[in-house]
């Protein structure tokens, strides 16, 4: 019986999965940590319930990385603090962010996050964290699909120049 057989729970961590979840972690918390201020700037209540399950999930995925790092005694990357409650109201005109910068800012961080999942999943021999990073991947697809059909609903969505006439084709 080798060292990599067994439960993978006992099987020791590479150095590419100690750095893949620990990276994952930290720039969970730093998403959480934005997530937070754009709550307080959406007023779109779609928006912020998209948000909210957002911050659910990335809640989720930090203890559970912390957890699996600190097992294997490794430090968790540190967090930031929470942030202070503010009311939509009482921030400036000027430095408040729109709805629609808000969708794609949380797009583009879903996307990021979608990637560094399968990058994780794609250099793990441990089963159980790949698996781990297939059930983030998942989750992260889902709520991708959530943004993508309110930004097309709310107007929001600025898509790429689009292929309106199609060339004919040659046949020869």
């Amino acid at each position: 019986m080798g060292i990599l057989s067994g439960n993978p729970k006992d099987e020791p961590m590479h150095y590419g999965e100690v750095f893949g979840v620990w990276k994952f972690s930290s720039m969970a918390k730093l998403g959480l940590s934005s997530l937070q201020a754009f709550q307080y700037h959406a007023g779109d209540k779609e928006l912020k319930d998209v948000i909210k399950d957002m911050i659910d999930q990335i809640k989720l995925e930090i203890k559970e990385c912390d957890e699996l790092l600190t097992s294997n005694s490794i430090a968790p990357a540190p967090g930031y603090p929470e942030r202070p409650e503010a009311k939509l109201e009482e921030i400036p005109v000027g430095a408040r962010l729109t709805d629609p910068e808000i969708a794609a800012a949380i797009a583009a961080e879903n996307v990021a996050a979608l990637m560094l999942c399968s990058q994780n999943i794609g250099l793990c021999i441990r089963e159980d964290i790949a698996a781990l990073f297939v059930k983030y991947h998942t989750a992260k697809v889902a709520i991708g699909a959530k943004i993508l059909r309110l930004t097309k609903e709310k107007g929001w969505l600025v898509p790429p120049p689009l292929q309106i006439r199609r060339p004919e084709p040659v046949h020869a």
